[in-house]
């Protein structure tokens, strides 16, 4: 003889303002929450806890986490694992910007420690960018 409580679910996950899945009812009080037909009556269960608002189920990161970790290592990133052309996962451009930015600052160093003059500064300034060196 169980039976239907969906009304009692209902009204008390609308006053809990949560879901229905989240709405416990106490099994052995089930005679007195059918009993319960209006927001007025679920609230005094409420209060006495025979209603009660579970606890949001855990959303664990652990696989996630575990899954970057073997990504840093390399694992996971074949050529089945990819969407992108290669262009687009890492530009050229953004590459080539890099390479000059780092000899750049080099040379700059060696010009203000007096390593090179301006005059050889210049002329290997212009070479990193007609991309002889590497």
């Amino acid at each position: 003889a169980k039976m239907s409580l969906k009304l009692q679910k209902r009204l008390a996950a609308s006053i809990k303002d949560c879901g229905k899945g989240r709405i416990w009812l106490d099994p052995n009080e089930a005679n007195e929450i059918s009993m319960a037909n209006s927001r007025f009556n679920i609230r005094k269960l409420i209060k006495d806890g025979l209603i009660i608002r579970k606890a949001v189920k855990m959303h664990s990161r652990s696989r996630v986490r575990k899954n970057l970790d073997a990504k840093r290592k390399g694992r996971h990133t074949g050529i089945g694992k990819r969407k992108g052309t290669r262009e687009a996962r890492m530009p050229t451009k953004v590459l080539w910007m890099r390479r000059q930015r780092v000899l750049r600052r080099l040379l700059r160093k060696y010009r203000q420690q007096k390593k090179i003059d301006k005059h050889i500064y210049h002329y290997f300034y212009r070479h990193s960018k007609g991309n002889c060196y590497k």
